[in-house]
This record gives structure tokens, C-alpha cells and sequence, in this order.
């Protein structure tokens, strides 16, 4: 009795099969689910950034029925104009003393919860609270325990014995700072996470290695796990700086630009003109700050990526 040999297996059934496959997983992932996500970026990014360009140069507002080309008119007065300037100092100050506390904060955070522990769990979870909360939400109550007659005058002056009556958001000097603070607290846990990610990629040979040489905590966080944070630094430095250029809505609700117009920022500027009817000034305005944010973007993140080099 013989055993029946099986016929050869043909040298196109392998690649057969995996064009069969990639068919599948074309099916499986068809392109055509992309189409909503497209359509949502064409007409809510794309199609307002190019009609921002277009009016900037227009004579648009509420008070002509028909829009007409106006040419660079609207940026000659925006330059007479000196709150454009002075809104955009408030905004790069602004947008600077968020990024040093956000980043400032969020690193101590990540140090101080690094270890892996239930209690810190729980710290970490109620330091990310604030960054799901509203912004809005955020500046209100901010507003309310700054107040003259607030909570914190309140603890203060049961704390110290006497009457406090500090006026938090009420100087023209500090008023920003106090501000900027609060942006801070609202994002300092995204910087948090950030920080304990880019810790945990560091290897422990390499720390160990220091602290055997006789390196102490300091040393070895200075010479060795901070450049090793570069990536992490250059994220939450770029989203924090760019991020708060473009803020609007903490300020809004906690001092709306006061006082004196020492925290109004160029969104709020804007924000104003527009309401105002002046919509090609408005527009104008916001082209300038995003043309302000592009110019201090590229720069900022050549800087930090080239402290990256000290990885590759």
C-alpha cells in the first residue's frame, strides 16, 4: 500500500494570500471613515483660517451692507493704534509667566509622585481634576475667592486675627501674575503627566550608576535625569507658551481684561472689537496673533529640540 502524495502547493499561493489579506484589512479599515473627520476639519479649521486672511483685508463690519477691499487699511490703524501694542506685550508676559509656572509646577508634581504608591495615585488623579474642568468654570471661582470679600480674605483674617481686605484682582501690577497663576494651576496636572512619562522612560541603571559614583539626588537630577527630560520639556514648554498666546476664557472670567487693561490680552481685544461690529478689525487682530504665535513657535521649538540631541 503506497501513500498518496499530496500535489505541490503552487509558489503564487503566498503571495496570493497576502494580497488576500491586505484586500481584508482595507476592508476591515475602509478610507472612506476618514471622510467625516476631513469634513469637520475642512469646514470648522481650514475654510475660517482662509476667510480669516481674506477679510483682514476687507472693510467688513455691521454698519456697511456690502464688504469691499480695503487693502492693508485695517492693519495702518492697527499699528496707530496703541493698544494693539500694548495687548500684545500683555499677552507674550502673560503667555511667559504661564509657561515658567505650568512647567515649574507640573515638575515638581512628577517629582514629589513619582513613586508608584496608592497614595500618590489618588494626588495624581486630583492634581489632573483641573484640567477637565471648565475654564470658565475655572476663572469664575477664582474670581469669587479672590474677591475683597471672598473666601481667602476670609481664611486669612480668621488665620491672623485681623481684617483682611486685600484687593487679589484689583492691582495693576500683579494682577497678571495672579492670573497667570490660576492659568497654571489649571494645567499644571497635563505637565504633571507629561513629566512622570518622560521619568519613568529614564533607565534605572543609569541612576543607579550616578548614586553609586556618590552623586546626590540633586547632582544626578541635574546632570542626568533633567537632559534626559528633554523631549518632555520641549512638549509641555511649546503647548504651555502657545497655549496661553491664545488664551481668553480664564481672564475673561476673573478680571475681563482689568484693571486699567492690565491683563487684557489680544483675544480680549478682539473680542471687544468684534463686538463692537468692527468685524475686519477684529479679524485683522487675530491674524496679527497668529502670525505672532508662528513667528515665536519655530524658534522656541529649534531651542529645545536641540537639547533632544543629547539623546541620539
Amino acid at each position: 500500500m503506497t501513500a498518496q502524495l499530496s500535489p505541490p502547493r503552487s509558489s503564487t499561493a503566498a503571495p496570493g494570500r497576502a494580497r488576500r489579506n491586505r484586500t481584508a484589512r482595507r476592508q476591515d479599515h475602509p478610507a472612506w471613515f476618514l471622510v467625516p473627520a476631513l469634513a469637520v476639519l475642512v469646514v470648522f479649521f481650514f475654510i475660517p483660517t482662509i476667510f480669516n486672511f481674506v477679510y483682514a483685508f476687507t472693510d467688513w463690519s455691521s454698519f456697511k451692507v456690502s464688504i469691499n477691499f480695503a487693502g492693508i487699511d485695517n492693519f495702518t490703524a492697527l499699528l496707530q493704534n496703541g493698544s494693539l501694542l500694548a495687548d500684545l506685550r500683555t499677552t507674550l508676559i502673560y503667555a511667559v509667566l504661564v509657561a515658567v509656572f505650568q512647567n515649574l509646577f507640573g515638575l515638581i508634581l512628577a517629582l514629589i509622585l513619582e513613586a508608584d504608591t496608592r497614595i500618590n495615585r489618588a494626588a495624581r488623579v486630583a492634581f489632573f481634576v483641573p484640567v477637565i474642568m471648565s475654564a470658565l468654570a475655572v476663572g469664575y471661582i477664582f474670581r469669587a475667592l479672590l474677591s475683597q470679600n471672598g473666601a481667602l480674605n476670609a481664611i486669612l483674617s480668621a488665620v491672623t486675627g485681623q481684617h483682611i481686605d486685600i484687593a487679589w484682582l484689583g492691582d495693576t501690577t500683579w494682577t497678571i501674575v495672579v492670573v497667570a497663576l490660576i492659568h497654571a494651576w489649571k494645567w499644571m496636572g497635563l505637565s504633571m503627566l507629561i513629566y512622570l512619562a518622560g521619568l519613568k522612560t529614564i533607565p534605572h541603571d543609569v541612576v543607579e550608576a550616578a548614586r553609586i559614583d556618590g552623586a546626590n539626588w540633586w547632582t544626578t537630577f541635574r546632570t542626568i535625569r533633567f537632559p534626559l527630560l528633554a523631549p518632555a520639556v520641549t512638549f509641555n514648554v511649546a503647548t504651555s507658551l502657545l497655549g496661553s498666546m491664545n488664551g481668553f476664557d480664564i481672564v475673561q472670567a476673573t478680571t475681563g481684561g482689568g484693571p486699567g487693561g492690565s491683563t487684557e490680552l489680544l483675544n480680549i481685544f478682539v473680542f471687544r472689537t468684534f463686538g463692537q461690529g468692527l468685524f475686519a478689525q477684529a479679524t485683522t487682530m487675530s491674524l496679527v496673533l497668529f502670525v505672532m504665535v508662528a513667528i515665536l513657535a519655530f524658534p522656541v521649538i529649534k531651542v529645545l529640540r536641540k537639547r533632544e540631541e543629547v539623546l541620539s
